[in-house]
């Protein structure tokens, strides 16, 4: 069975469990799984464990599951949890929920990450919309066969993150008096945290946040033609510019961050 075979059999056993159709869809990462859980109406959820040929998360803070409902009265499909490049899967396992998110219909995608802080006015807790990106992974997620169902050979990445959900997410912010950063997010490869001399070098080339994730999953969503909206949770300072990092950290300050970033993307639902 070839990879599209797998993703329509994927896509239609969701489809016969969940009752709305929606357009938006999320993804929302690293102990923000739960940033949702109660703002969503009329929830249906899916285990990834259950759906034929669905790869599974094994990071903590990462659930594996689908969630379909309403928020303001907007049906949504909610991702949570997502696959790391670093967990040892294939590119095709990382970004295959988001091209099952494409068959399901979805055309707006909300992706939440949490991310190392390069930029010196970043703070642990602040919340950061994505501008740009740069690919620090050294390999490329569409690398191999190209499925033309989903998009061409070589899609064009100048506007990969929507500047129209950008401005609905800063009015959004605005109104809520939630102080929303901006700035560009380099995606290493993971699991290790990078040195200082690594944080320095790609402060210099211009990144502000930097992570392991959420670069793919833009690459192939563009790809297949969704608008992105991207947003980090600035979860601590980057190697060199606090005394250690952990995992822990990480998931401590995702949990204090939820309840404003819940807020923050109601509100953006609302909008778009």
């Amino acid at each position: 069975m070839n990879k599209l075979e797998k993703i329509n059999k994927s896509t239609t056993w969701i489809k016969n469990r969940l009752t709305l159709e929606p357009n938006l869809g999320m993804v929302l990462g690293s102990g923000l799984s739960e940033t949702m859980n109660s703002r969503i109406d009329g929830a249906e959820e899916v285990s990834w464990s259950d759906i034929p040929f669905f790869p599974e998360p094994s990071v903590k803070g990462h659930e594996g599951k689908f969630i379909s409902g309403t928020i303001n009265e907007n049906p949504v499909l909610i991702q949570q949890g997502r696959i790391h490049w670093y967990e040892g899967l294939p590119w095709k396992d990382v970004i295959y929920p988001i091209r099952v998110q494409k068959k399901l219909g979805i055309e707006k995608l909300i992706m939440t990450n949490a991310a190392g802080g390069i930029n010196r006015d970043f703070e642990p807790g602040d919340l950061c919309l994505i501008t740009d990106h740069i690919n620090f992974s050294g390999d490329n997620p569409l690398r191999g066969e190209n499925l033309d169902e989903f998009g061409p050979r070589f899609p064009d990445l100048t506007r990969a993150y929507d500047e129209d959900l950008r401005e609905a997410a800063v009015s959004v912010g605005k109104e809520m008096d939630i102080d929303l950063k901006q700035g560009v997010y380099v995606m290493t490869s993971g699991p290790s945290y990078e040195t200082p001399a690594e944080i320095s070098a790609l402060r210099t080339l211009g990144a502000d946040l930097v992570g392991m994730s959420t670069v793919p999953e833009t690459i192939t969503a563009n790809h297949a033609g969704l608008d992105v909206l991207a947003i980090s949770c600035v979860t601590n300072k980057a190697a060199g510019m606090q005394e250690k990092l952990t995992h822990e950290e990480v998931l401590e300050v995702t949990e204090r961050t939820n309840k404003t970033l819940g807020k923050l993307i109601s509100g953006i639902v609302g909008r778009v």
